[in-house]
């Protein structure tokens, strides 16, 4: 539950992106630039709390910019990112790329003075760990700002960490880690486990990695887990596309939600000696990535939409090497509305390196589920039955829940791997729960929403028509 001190300043922080996105200064402008001027200001905290020494060069701390106004504090604002996104470390992973997105003096100094105005630093690592987040997610909310793209639903983040166990002294990685949900998530998972001083140090200090290729987002994930207290030496993210090359090292756990769609225009092309095959399509190439970068033993839990499971040609190839050289063992069927991207279909992927499969266990909880973000969200309890039929404990335990008599509709059924690889196509799509029109149960406001998101779908559909037949029929 939140406290007082979080929701207020939580309220303080979106009450000024308000006021500013009335004077064209964008919510995730604005959340860079606190950001930035954040960091300067803890770090000016811990020089004058606990007289330890700045992080920061002289003449580019925040007693460089808290008495200045006008064009001379945009001036000195300008010359601090500049000079900092060129350090080294921690410094230059916050503030990679970083540049001004705040012209006018006024609005600035709005930002610096409500900074000035809270002791952050002595704050408990969780309350300004979560007031953070809660900005981040309002501005996900946000369909202006884009940034919904980096989210993946609390509620699914928490039910794969639990499944997955990510055990202290164990490395966990995100691919492509957006805003950090997944590591912090992991992080919060094996904090509690031991006491031991060298296993915590190693928890905070080296078991997390993630990679982004936007240097906005690298920014924010590391401001996130640096508020939790973790990586306060080094990011545990890097600016990287980590489709380009092959895995430094190797890893425990893999949790991720890669992002869907095409490879983004004026990416490198992929050429990969390691990958199984040579494909486009950016979710099995992030796949494959996943299954060469983990230890053998290791285990994985993957956000991928359905194409995955039933493409042909190098989808095919893929499923067929995750069916007999990687344990594949449970696939969570998700419903849509769950996404801030509208319309999606998607799945998880559990499985493990160093075993074949034997039996693939499917959840089916799509047919017949209703979810939207605005009346009716996903919420972690509704994901309750699926993290206790997975049997984390014992997956040997594992009792069905569909039965052809008794219960055609049972949400929990297995599939024998030798079924599996006789279907056309080796495809995983797989439903067997007879779908009922429960339009009639939604609310007004249901139906709102999902007319809103066809809508939305259809008026991005027609854009996107009008680019590709621009020029040609003029």
């Amino acid at each position: 539950m939140a406290t007082n001190k979080e929701t207020s300043l939580t309220k303080k922080v979106w009450t000024l992106a308000t006021t500013l996105a009335g004077q064209g200064i964008g919510f995730t402008d604005y959340i860079t630039q606190l950001t930035y001027l954040l960091f300067l200001k803890m770090d000016d905290e811990n020089v004058e709390t606990f007289g330890e020494d700045s992080a920061i060069p002289e003449g580019y701390r925040w007693k460089d910019l808290i008495e200045l106004d006008g064009l001379d504090l945009i001036s000195q604002y300008e010359k601090t990112l500049d000079k900092l996104s060129k350090e080294e470390n921690l410094i230059g992973t916050i503030f990679v790329k970083a540049q001004n997105k705040i012209d006018k003096p006024v609005y600035l100094r709005k930002v610096i003075t409500l900074i000035d105005e809270e002791q952050w630093l002595v704050m408990d690592g969780d309350v300004k760990g979560a007031i953070y987040e809660s900005i981040l997610e309002k501005n996900g909310q946000d369909k202006k700002s884009g940034a919904g793209q980096y989210f993946t639903p609390r509620s699914l983040i928490s039910a794969m960490v639990d499944v997955a166990r990510p055990q202290i002294g164990e490395t966990v990685c995100d691919p492509a880690c957006g805003t950090g949900g997944f590591l912090l998530a992991a992080y919060d998972y094996m904090k509690g486990q031991s006491q031991d001083k060298a296993k915590r140090d190693f928890l905070r200090d080296e078991a997390l990695l993630g990679y982004d290729n936007t240097a906005l987002v690298v920014t924010l994930a590391s401001m996130n887990l640096y508020l939790h207290g973790i990586g306060t030496n080094r990011s545990p993210i890097l600016c990287e596309d980590s489709l380009e090359k092959q895995p430094q090292k190797l890893v425990n756990v893999i949790l991720a939600n890669p992002p869907f769609g095409t490879r983004p225009a004026g990416s490198v092309d992929i050429d990969r000696p390691d990958f199984y095959v040579e494909t486009k399509n950016n979710q099995l190439n992030f796949l494959q990535h996943i299954m060469v970068m983990l230890k053998n033993t290791g285990r994985a839990a993957v956000v991928l939409p359905d194409n995955v499971l039933f493409e042909a040609g190098a989808g095919e190839t893929i499923r067929k090497e995750l069916l007999k050289n990687y344990n594949l063992h449970t696939i969570l069927r998700l419903p849509t509305g769950i996404f801030y991207a509208q319309g999606v279909k998607a799945n998880v992927l559990f499985f493990k390196k160093g075993e074949q499969t034997k039996e693939v266990w499917y959840y089916d909880y799509r047919t017949g589920i209703k979810h939207t973000l605005a009346t009716k969200p996903m919420l972690r309890h509704h994901l309750d039955d699926f993290v206790a039929c997975y049997s984390a404990d014992n997956l040997a335990a594992r009792q069905e829940t569909y039965n052809v008599e008794t219960n055609p509709n049972g949400r929990w059924r297995k599939y024998d791997v030798a079924e599996l690889l006789k279907r056309d196509k080796t495809s995983l799509d797989i439903s067997w729960i007879k779908e009922t029109n429960d339009d009639d149960d939604l609310t007004l406001s249901d139906l709102m929403a999902t007319i809103q998101q066809k809508s939305d779908n259809i008026s991005k559909s027609v854009i996107r028509l009008q680019e590709l037949l621009k020029g040609i029929v003029e």
